[in-house]
Protein backbone atom coordinates (compact mmCIF):
# COMPACT_ATOMS: atom_id res chain seq x y z
CA UNK A 1 0.00 0.00 0.00
CA UNK A 2 1.45 3.33 -1.07
CA UNK A 3 0.77 6.22 1.31
CA UNK A 4 1.32 9.64 -0.22
CA UNK A 5 1.00 12.62 2.11
CA UNK A 6 2.76 15.08 -0.18
CA UNK A 7 1.46 18.61 0.16
CA UNK A 8 -0.01 18.05 3.62
CA UNK A 9 1.14 19.71 6.80
CA UNK A 10 1.38 17.63 9.96
CA UNK A 11 1.89 18.97 13.47
CA UNK A 12 3.30 16.45 15.95
CA UNK A 13 3.71 17.38 19.60
CA UNK A 14 6.14 15.60 21.89
CA UNK A 15 8.23 14.74 18.85
CA UNK A 16 11.75 15.09 20.19
CA UNK A 17 11.97 11.42 21.22
CA UNK A 18 10.11 8.13 21.49
CA UNK A 19 6.77 7.58 19.78
CA UNK A 20 6.30 11.21 18.76
CA UNK A 21 9.63 11.25 17.01
CA UNK A 22 8.88 7.97 15.23
CA UNK A 23 5.54 9.33 14.01
CA UNK A 24 7.17 12.55 12.78
CA UNK A 25 9.72 10.50 10.83
CA UNK A 26 6.98 8.28 9.40
CA UNK A 27 4.84 11.20 8.24
CA UNK A 28 7.84 12.94 6.71
CA UNK A 29 8.81 9.72 4.95
CA UNK A 30 5.34 9.63 3.39
CA UNK A 31 5.86 13.14 2.02
CA UNK A 32 4.18 15.37 4.61
CA UNK A 33 5.68 18.64 5.76
CA UNK A 34 6.11 18.04 9.49
CA UNK A 35 6.18 20.59 12.28
CA UNK A 36 7.31 19.24 15.64
CA UNK A 37 5.95 20.62 18.92
CA UNK A 38 7.17 21.33 22.41
CA UNK A 39 6.21 20.01 25.84
CA UNK A 40 5.68 23.58 27.05
CA UNK A 41 1.93 24.24 27.17
CA UNK A 42 2.14 27.86 26.01
CA UNK A 43 4.37 26.84 23.10
CA UNK A 44 1.90 24.15 22.09
CA UNK A 45 -1.01 26.57 22.00
CA UNK A 46 1.06 29.16 20.15
CA UNK A 47 2.25 26.66 17.54
CA UNK A 48 -1.28 25.44 16.84
CA UNK A 49 -2.62 28.98 16.43
CA UNK A 50 0.23 30.27 14.25
CA UNK A 51 0.28 27.54 11.60
CA UNK A 52 -2.15 28.61 8.88
CA UNK A 53 -2.54 25.24 7.19
CA UNK A 54 -2.88 22.04 9.24
CA UNK A 55 -4.05 18.80 7.64
CA UNK A 56 -2.84 16.34 10.27
CA UNK A 57 -2.51 16.80 14.02
CA UNK A 58 -0.82 14.27 16.30
CA UNK A 59 -1.41 15.16 19.95
CA UNK A 60 1.29 13.38 21.92
CA UNK A 61 2.70 14.06 25.37
CA UNK A 62 5.22 12.35 27.59
CA UNK A 63 3.95 9.98 30.22
CA UNK A 64 3.29 11.19 33.77
CA UNK A 65 5.26 9.72 36.68
CA UNK A 66 4.30 6.33 38.12
CA UNK A 67 2.67 6.11 41.51
CA UNK A 68 -0.34 5.08 43.55
CA UNK A 69 -3.59 7.03 43.51
CA UNK A 70 -3.33 7.52 47.27
CA UNK A 71 0.29 8.66 47.44
CA UNK A 72 0.63 11.04 44.49
CA UNK A 73 0.40 14.71 45.42
CA UNK A 74 -2.10 17.29 44.23
CA UNK A 75 0.73 18.85 42.23
CA UNK A 76 1.34 15.51 40.49
CA UNK A 77 -2.34 15.28 39.55
CA UNK A 78 -2.47 18.88 38.33
CA UNK A 79 0.64 18.48 36.19
CA UNK A 80 -0.64 15.26 34.61
CA UNK A 81 -4.01 16.90 33.95
CA UNK A 82 -2.33 19.72 32.03
CA UNK A 83 0.25 17.56 30.29
CA UNK A 84 -1.87 14.59 29.28
CA UNK A 85 -5.40 15.92 28.89
CA UNK A 86 -5.38 19.67 28.45
CA UNK A 87 -2.50 19.59 25.96
CA UNK A 88 -4.78 17.57 23.65
CA UNK A 89 -7.62 20.06 24.20
CA UNK A 90 -5.36 23.03 23.38
CA UNK A 91 -3.87 21.47 20.28
CA UNK A 92 -7.20 20.31 18.87
CA UNK A 93 -8.83 23.65 19.60
CA UNK A 94 -6.05 25.40 17.70
CA UNK A 95 -6.04 23.03 14.73
CA UNK A 96 -9.75 22.51 14.01
CA UNK A 97 -10.50 25.94 12.47
CA UNK A 98 -7.80 25.37 9.85
CA UNK A 99 -9.07 21.88 9.11
CA UNK A 100 -12.63 23.12 8.75
CA UNK A 101 -11.51 25.83 6.34
CA UNK A 102 -9.76 23.23 4.18
CA UNK A 103 -12.67 20.83 4.17
CA UNK A 104 -11.25 18.11 6.37
CA UNK A 105 -8.34 16.74 8.35
CA UNK A 106 -7.00 14.05 10.63
CA UNK A 107 -6.56 14.22 14.40
CA UNK A 108 -4.65 11.49 16.19
CA UNK A 109 -3.83 11.23 19.86
CA UNK A 110 -1.20 9.00 21.45
CA UNK A 111 -2.55 7.53 24.66
CA UNK A 112 -1.97 4.17 26.38
CA UNK A 113 -3.29 0.62 26.48
CA UNK A 114 -4.18 1.51 30.08
CA UNK A 115 -7.43 3.03 28.78
CA UNK A 116 -8.58 -0.56 28.10
CA UNK A 117 -7.08 -2.33 31.11
CA UNK A 118 -5.61 -0.04 33.81
CA UNK A 119 -1.87 -0.50 34.26
CA UNK A 120 -0.75 -0.94 37.89
CA UNK A 121 1.14 2.00 39.38
CA UNK A 122 0.34 4.25 36.40
CA UNK A 123 -2.88 5.78 37.69
CA UNK A 124 -2.21 9.26 36.28
CA UNK A 125 -1.81 7.88 32.78
CA UNK A 126 -4.83 5.60 33.17
CA UNK A 127 -7.07 8.45 34.35
CA UNK A 128 -6.15 11.35 32.12
CA UNK A 129 -5.63 9.39 28.94
CA UNK A 130 -9.05 7.85 29.47
CA UNK A 131 -10.23 11.45 29.54
CA UNK A 132 -8.64 11.94 26.12
CA UNK A 133 -10.66 8.98 24.81
CA UNK A 134 -13.87 10.61 26.07
CA UNK A 135 -12.83 13.89 24.48
CA UNK A 136 -12.02 12.42 21.09
CA UNK A 137 -15.08 10.20 20.98
CA UNK A 138 -17.24 13.25 21.58
CA UNK A 139 -15.35 15.23 18.96
CA UNK A 140 -15.66 12.44 16.41
CA UNK A 141 -19.41 13.09 16.29
CA UNK A 142 -19.05 16.87 16.25
CA UNK A 143 -16.36 16.96 13.57
CA UNK A 144 -17.57 14.21 11.22
CA UNK A 145 -19.76 16.63 9.21
CA UNK A 146 -16.58 18.62 8.53
CA UNK A 147 -14.72 15.50 7.31
CA UNK A 148 -12.34 15.69 10.25
CA UNK A 149 -11.55 12.21 11.53
CA UNK A 150 -10.45 11.68 15.13
CA UNK A 151 -8.75 8.53 16.42
CA UNK A 152 -6.52 7.34 19.24
CA UNK A 153 -3.38 5.23 19.13
CA UNK A 154 -2.88 3.13 22.26
CA UNK A 155 0.62 1.68 22.60
CA UNK A 156 1.50 -1.30 24.69
CA UNK A 157 5.14 -2.03 25.43
CA UNK A 158 7.11 -0.24 22.72
CA UNK A 159 10.90 0.01 23.01
CA UNK A 160 11.29 3.65 24.04
CA UNK A 161 13.03 5.56 26.83
CA UNK A 162 9.69 5.66 28.64
CA UNK A 163 9.38 1.87 28.59
CA UNK A 164 12.96 1.57 29.78
CA UNK A 165 12.27 3.94 32.67
CA UNK A 166 9.21 1.91 33.72
CA UNK A 167 11.24 -1.30 33.60
CA UNK A 168 14.04 0.28 35.62
CA UNK A 169 11.56 1.45 38.26
CA UNK A 170 10.15 -2.07 38.50
CA UNK A 171 13.67 -3.48 38.78
CA UNK A 172 14.52 -1.13 41.65
CA UNK A 173 11.27 -1.91 43.45
CA UNK A 174 11.88 -5.66 43.26
CA UNK A 175 15.69 -5.60 43.60
CA UNK A 176 16.08 -7.50 40.36
CA UNK A 177 18.02 -6.79 37.14
CA UNK A 178 16.17 -4.79 34.51
CA UNK A 179 16.71 -7.48 31.88
CA UNK A 180 14.78 -9.91 34.09
CA UNK A 181 11.88 -7.46 34.18
CA UNK A 182 11.98 -7.12 30.40
CA UNK A 183 11.91 -10.89 29.92
CA UNK A 184 8.92 -11.17 32.24
CA UNK A 185 7.05 -8.43 30.41
CA UNK A 186 7.87 -9.96 27.02
CA UNK A 187 6.58 -13.31 28.22
CA UNK A 188 3.18 -11.71 28.83
CA UNK A 189 2.97 -10.37 25.26
CA UNK A 190 1.56 -12.90 22.77
CA UNK A 191 4.10 -11.83 20.13
CA UNK A 192 6.82 -12.31 22.73
CA UNK A 193 8.66 -9.03 22.34
CA UNK A 194 8.54 -5.27 22.72
CA UNK A 195 7.31 -3.29 19.73
CA UNK A 196 9.51 -1.12 17.55
CA UNK A 197 8.56 2.60 17.40
CA UNK A 198 8.46 2.31 13.61
CA UNK A 199 5.72 -0.32 13.86
CA UNK A 200 3.70 2.09 15.97
CA UNK A 201 4.34 4.98 13.61
CA UNK A 202 3.15 2.94 10.63
CA UNK A 203 -0.38 2.90 12.06
CA UNK A 204 -0.29 6.67 12.56
CA UNK A 205 0.76 7.19 8.95
CA UNK A 206 -2.06 4.91 7.75
CA UNK A 207 -4.69 6.73 9.81
CA UNK A 208 -3.41 10.08 8.51
CA UNK A 209 -3.87 8.93 4.92
CA UNK A 210 -6.79 8.69 2.52
CA UNK A 211 -6.76 4.92 2.99
CA UNK A 212 -8.35 5.45 6.44
CA UNK A 213 -11.20 7.66 5.23
CA UNK A 214 -13.91 5.58 6.97
CA UNK A 215 -12.29 5.29 10.41
CA UNK A 216 -13.14 7.75 13.17
CA UNK A 217 -13.94 7.74 16.88
CA UNK A 218 -11.92 4.64 17.59
CA UNK A 219 -8.97 3.58 19.75
CA UNK A 220 -6.50 1.25 18.10
CA UNK A 221 -4.16 -0.88 20.20
CA UNK A 222 -0.61 -1.44 19.01
CA UNK A 223 0.54 -3.81 21.72
CA UNK A 224 1.49 -7.18 20.27
CA UNK A 225 -1.81 -8.61 21.54
CA UNK A 226 -0.98 -7.95 25.21
CA UNK A 227 -4.26 -6.29 26.20
CA UNK A 228 -6.79 -8.88 27.30
CA UNK A 229 -9.90 -6.68 26.97
CA UNK A 230 -12.33 -7.60 24.18
CA UNK A 231 -13.34 -4.00 23.54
Amino acid sequence: MNVDLAGRVAVVSGASAGLGRAIAHGLAGAGADVVIGSRNADAIKRAASEIAKINILVANAGGPPPGSALTLTDADWEQAFRQNLMSAVWLIRGAVPSMKAQGGGRILTVITSGVKVPIPNLVLSNVFRSGVVALTKTLSFELAPHKILVNNLAPGRIRTDRARAIDEAAARASSRPVDVIEREVSAGIPLGRYGDPREFAAMAVFLASDHASYITGTTILIDGGATRAMQ
